[in-house]
């Protein structure tokens, strides 16, 4: 359903706000019983993009799922929820505290002898 979406949204909605940022499709949960599908998606922009994203996702629902529901791809479609999937954000940002603590580690090299390494004592010659 992931794909399906994404190229729905892709070549058929005309919504201005689709054109805004780059949105991605990054999964769909579907509930057992087939009736709901939470579709995460991500795109880049700021807050604002996010939320007018979120909006046009939400508005243009009823247009997904018809869609959906001729490419007979699926027996019965799922109502449609959006959710936005902060997991790409997160992991850019761990990414970036990481590249930060390298150049941190990169500009202060420990200098031998001092408290951060261990050193022999006479007793273990």
């Amino acid at each position: 359903m992931r794909a399906e979406l994404a190229q729905i949204i892709r070549t058929e909605m005309r919504d201005p706000r689709f054109s805004t940022g780059l949105l991605s499709i990054t999964s769909v949960d579907i509930t057992g019983d087939l009736k709901y599908a939470t579709v995460y998606f991500s795109v880049l922009g700021d807050e604002q993009v996010r939320q007018d994203m979120l909006k046009a996702l939400r508005g243009a629902a009823g247009l997904l799922r018809a869609e959906l529901g001729r490419t007979k791809a699926f027996k019965s479609v799922p109502e449609l929820q959006f959710r936005y999937d902060e997991s790409i954000e997160r992991g850019a940002h761990v990414f970036e505290l990481i590249q930060a603590a390298a150049r941190q580690d990169a500009a202060n090299p420990s200098v031998p002898g001092s408290d951060d390494e261990p050193t022999e004592s006479a007793d273990a010659a």
